[in-house]
């Protein structure tokens, strides 16, 4: 009928179809695996920690005795997280045997957490760039793979959560100078996830700088930042009663939200909502001069209490660690660094960001674009994610999301510029640009100029939970073993480990260390100090920071040619794993 108006497609309709394409992609993929192995370290050592919340380990105690045992090991993550894992285990194990649900809560949960990242997403995108643009992000994320590495089936440590969080705050910050209720979305939402971890803390900043700059430049009122403000202070002082025992309450942390953080959110947050009301009609140079003031009391009050943070997350850390473990860790080393190793990887992370800053430099031509501040938000949080890549390869999936609302902006562009006019033609140019596309394009290039292959993940079946099938019915004792197969012992086995992957475990990382290290004869007088029963070996990785003659020398390398000493028994093979008992 001529004059007829045709309703617009639900976005929010389309998000949930994507969302099932996507929970069917990584199902797909993924679902044999989380039979055959828990993912990594943090994946095993989170559910160690569900296990023993649903046994009845209070919500306070983080302490695991069966880690560097006698003392144990406080962990500073956030129980938060093991109460929703606690939470969706409690609600499948009635209906199937215990293993059988732990694996349903493994798959389930971050597909679960995928759905507010792709929302955080399509919003964003939607906010730069119209309703169609909410359309391409869609349509991009379908075919967006290298996007959802840390929603895998499988994945339960933090990052999906943290994701997912940092994407949701910058969408609520995007959209506050058009819905009033995004102002304290964002404040509520900035709280938690600072609670969860500090690693999306810096989007958590962008957020905030924001809101500052728009009140200083009048273009928000005193109003929305005090909603902002004091949401976020409210969020961050409930969050912090509800998941740190009261006895750490007054102790400052670098790697966690603890009084430190607390105090200069208290300070800042507040400070800045008695001013915003106290001085509505202020200028923009008091309003610049008493955001600085502040803020330089809530850092100045944070520093009091732990000036070690200064220095970062790892400021704490025993210098000791670096060169044997924390400098080898793959996820914190720099995307020039795995470049050099594996060129392939390296094309592959930094192909997408690449494409997202050409599509940002291409939007910033037109000025309308270019004054909207919710583009300037959108490519801060993009470019400060791609640094914090180049930095370390562990911020990649942030940037790999923020680049999908850049994307489909300028491919509408594109559309409009090639004047595409049928749907077949607007829809190739969107996969074209996909993740997924763009990534293996990447990969043929590099293949093309003769980069060395993709290497397998170094010592896979060392990760095999069927291999630890035989140390588990040993009677139990403290086992001695690389260190990142120890969150592994912890999960599969009923055993302690002397050592876990965690940097608040300096102490007993570097005392692992000297046992693998050391000429057999020293290595048992060590093994025994710190009563070691079984000892665990897995792999051709030799321990770390060692010269040629200290590796000839070492325990690893003589179980590595089978060179026994007569204090160790093997024990009968399981898989890669070979086990020897410490003899008495």
């Amino acid at each position: 009928m001529a004059g007829q108006v045709h309703k617009p497609m639900s976005v929010a309709l389309l998000l949930g179809v994507a969302w099932l394409v996507v929970i069917a992609q990584l199902l797909f993929e993924n679902w044999a695996n989380t039979a055959l192995t828990l993912g990594d370290s943090d994946d095993a050592m989170r559910l160690v920690e569900v296990r023993a919340l649903l046994d009845g380990r209070g919500w306070f105690d983080l302490h695991e005795p069966r880690i560097a045992p006698p003392t144990g090991f406080d962990t500073h993550w956030s129980r938060l997280i093991d109460g929703g894992l606690w939470l969706l285990l409690a609600m499948t194990r009635p209906f199937t045997d215990a293993a059988f649900a732990e694996r349903l809560m493994r798959v389930v949960w971050p597909l679960l957490w995928l759905l507010p990242a792709m929302i955080g997403v399509t919003a964003m995108s939607w906010r730069l760039a119209g309703r169609h643009a909410a359309y391409a992000a869609l349509l991009l994320l379908v075919v967006g793979l290298p996007a959802f590495q840390q929603f895998r089936p499988g994945r339960i440590d933090h990052h999906n959560v943290q994701i997912a969080l940092a994407l949701l705050v910058l969408a609520a910050t995007v959209w506050a100078d058009r819905k009033p209720w995004a102002a304290w979305a964002a404040g509520l939402l900035s709280g938690l996830a600072v609670a969860i971890g500090l690693e999306g803390a810096p989007f958590v900043a962008v957020a905030g700088t924001a809101f500052v700059a728009r009140w200083i430049a009048g273009r928000t009122t005193a109003h929305a930042i005090t909603a902002y403000a004091m949401a976020l202070v409210a969020s961050m002082t409930i969050l912090f009663v509800a998941g740190t025992s009261p006895a750490f309450w007054l102790k400052p942390a670098c790697d966690a939200l603890a009084v430190n953080f607390l105090a200069a959110a208290w300070v800042g947050g507040i400070g800045l909502a008695v001013f915003a009301l106290r001085f509505e009609n202020a200028g923009a140079g008091a309003r610049c001069a008493a955001v600085s003031a502040i803020g330089a009391i809530a850092i100045a009050a944070a520093l009091m209490l732990e000036p070690r943070c200064l220095g970062g997350p790892f400021a704490t850390l025993d210098p000791a660690v670096w060169p044997i473990w924390h400098s080898h860790v793959r996820e914190i080393q720099s995307l020039v660094a795995i470049s050099r190793q594996q060129w392939v990887v390296g094309a592959t992370i930094a192909a997408y960001p690449l494409a997202a800053l050409v599509a940002a430099a291409a939007l910033a031509r037109d000025a309308d674009v270019r004054r909207d501040p919710a583009f300037a938000v959108i490519v801060v949080a993009l470019v400060l994610a791609i640094a914090m890549t180049v930095a370390a390869i562990r911020t990649a999936p942030y940037a790999m999301w923020l680049c999908i609302p850049v994307i489909a902006a300028a491919a509408l562009r594109l559309n409009t510029w090639f004047n595409f006019k049928s749907l077949a033609s607007r829809v190739a140019v969107m996969i074209l640009l996909a993740p997924a596309v763009v990534s293996a394009g990447a990969i043929v290039i590099a293949d093309a100029a003769g980069a060395p292959p993709v290497a397998g993940r170094a010592n896979a079946a060392c990760f095999q939970s069927a291999g630890y099938g035989e140390l588990a019915r040993l009677p139990k004792g403290i086992v001695a073993a690389d260190v990142d197969y120890g969150s592994f012992v912890l999960a599969l086995t009923p055993h302690a480990v002397l050592a876990a992957p965690y940097h608040r475990l300096s102490a007993a990382i570097v005392g692992g260390h000297r046992v693998f290290a050391s000429p057999p004869q020293h290595a048992r007088d060590l093994l025994r100090t710190a009563g070691v029963s079984y000892v665990l070996m897995c792999g051709d990785r030799p321990p770390e920071g060692l010269s040629d003659a200290e590796h000839r020398n070492s325990l690893w390398n003589s179980l590595q040619e089978n060179a026994v000493p007569d204090w160790l028994e093997a024990m009968p093979r399981s898989g890669a794993l070979a086990v020897y008992r410490v003899r008495s």
